[in-house]
């Protein structure tokens, strides 16, 4: 992919690519012209240009070329150029690119548009790309590639050389071969350099590893990744519910769909069902956003209900208002640390009851001891902040403080067992814990603090010390 002229120009050339194209140049000094600059910078300023603009460069380019730079483009935004370019032209690009390049490109097209194309495709790659799309999204077999070799385990090693460099022709990921018996079962992997350096006359059979990690294709994909993450192999196979191989999972294909979950978990963990993307209509955001801001409204209106309940609280020391943010602060974060933590360790799907109360029980101890540490420090600064800052008693200034201490210590320890016991319950019910706990326990905790603190003056600072009298 990187096979390209070592005295090109690279970064920031986007600019540059879209102003010649704005040029009145000939379409044959737009090809000199951009032979000057790498594809992945002409597939950047692609993204930047009308499509006025993008037709004319399109056209101007070799198909040889045109394929080339269609490997940097993102797949939505490869399916959308599609639409620009002629069918001929489509059709030769797809078929230049990786086969499961290809079908990332094709899963973005409408069904109709999709099917027509993967028809005109010639015989072999059109069996691959079919397979390919026929797999959901979260399912791993969507994520292979058909990028690899295949041996036959009755082969001897001079006919598996021939083998693999009949295969190496279209596939060059050949650091493990993959080997499979008659009936198509898989079998194991054969290393390069074991095949390389054994008898030309021997079998492969003593050669190949037996124990080899794999994935079948229906397997969801958060459900492979951490097995996939321990092992190091350069790719691994995807098999079928007849243990056939259909394709390989590489570390290319590992750190994308790496990258696609943590996507995903932080869309979620802002209460999207899903992560939105620059171009997507407003429709379709509000559709995703709505129904959880809707929850938090309600639930918000909850917690400004309480506040207006400790109403007379307020009215009597209205001192305490200027370090309610501290409170309701301190108690989200260590609520959402919580939250981090346990999702986490939720994903262990092997996870004992047992060590899901050591998670709650050390949860609690982690926010009792910082609550203990930052609620002390409050006594002291928040005291001193109110006598010499502004003007109280020090009898009256480190009895508020105390209070504040009390409420910080408090709310801390609710909010650590609320992050953790939260999406515990969600995980128990069949909820993903990532889309329902994050904004909900945002709230929570707000209402948490709101009643903590109020509810502490309420009772320390009126009741039992009576300084609002």
């Amino acid at each position: 992919m990187f096979n390209e002229d070592k005295n090109l120009k690279s970064g920031g050339c986007a600019d540059e690519i879209a102003a010649l194209i704005r040029d009145d140049l000939s379409p044959k000094m737009i090809q000199e012209q951009l032979e000057n600059y790498h594809n992945s910078d002409i597939a950047k300023s692609m993204e930047q240009m009308d499509r006025l603009g993008r037709m004319r460069l399109i056209r101007s380019i070799e198909p040889d070329k045109l394929a080339g730079i269609f490997k940097y483009v993102e797949p939505q935004e490869a399916a959308a150029f599609l639409k620009d370019i002629d069918t001929e032209r489509a059709v030769f690009i797809l078929e230049k690119i990786d086969p499961d390049a290809a079908a990332d490109i094709l899963r973005e097209l409408p069904g109709s548009d999709r099917s027509a194309m993967i028809g005109l495709l010639n015989g072999a790659l059109r069996k691959k790309i079919e397979l390919l799309v026929s797999f959901d999204e979260d399912e791993i077999g969507s994520r292979m590639s058909a990028n690899f070799i295949s041996l036959d385990s009755e082969m001897t090693v001079g006919q598996a050389t021939r083998a693999l460099m009949d295969q190496a022709k279209e596939n060059d990921n050949i650091q493990m071969l993959f080997v499979t018996a008659e009936n198509g079962f898989f079998c194991g992997t054969v290393e390069l350099r074991a095949l390389l350096i054994a008898e030309k006359n021997a079998a492969i059979a003593p050669l190949i590893q037996h124990r080899f990690p794999y994935v079948y294709c229906s397997e969801r994909t958060e459900d492979c990744i951490e097995r996939l993450k321990s092992y190091s192999e350069s790719a691994i196979p995807v098999l079928d519910a007849s243990n056939c191989i259909l394709g390989v999972i590489t570390l290319r294909d590992l750190v994308e769909a790496v990258d696609d979950e943590m996507s995903d978990d932080y869309a979620k963990l802002g209460g999207l069902s899903a992560e939105e993307d620059l171009h997507e209509p407003l429709r379709a955001s509000l559709k995703k956003r709505m129904p959880w801001l809707l929850v938090l409204l309600v639930l918000g209106m909850v917690v400004s209900g309480v506040v207006g309940a400790f109403e007379k609280v307020v009215s009597r020391l209205t001192i305490i208002m200027a370090f309610q943010s501290l409170i309701l602060d301190m108690a989200g974060n260590v609520g959402t640390q919580s939250l981090a933590v346990t999702i986490r360790v939720l994903m262990d799907k092997e996870i004992t009851a047992r060590k899901k109360l050591g998670l709650v029980c050390k949860e609690m101890r982690v926010g009792l001891f910082s609550g203990l540490i930052l609620g002390s420090l409050s006594v002291l600064f928040v005291g001193a902040y109110i006598m010499l800052g502004k003007g109280y008693p020090a009898q009256y200034a480190f009895a508020v403080s105390v209070c504040i201490g009390a409420a910080l210590l408090l709310a801390m320890f609710i909010s650590s067992a609320v992050g953790t016991l939260i999406p515990m319950f969600f995980k128990r019910i069949g909820v993903d814990p990532a889309v329902a706990s994050g904004p909900l326990i945002t709230t929570v905790n707000d209402l948490v603090a709101v009643v903590t603190y109020y509810g502490l003056s309420w009772l320390l600072l009126l009741q039992v010390l009576h300084l609002g009298s």
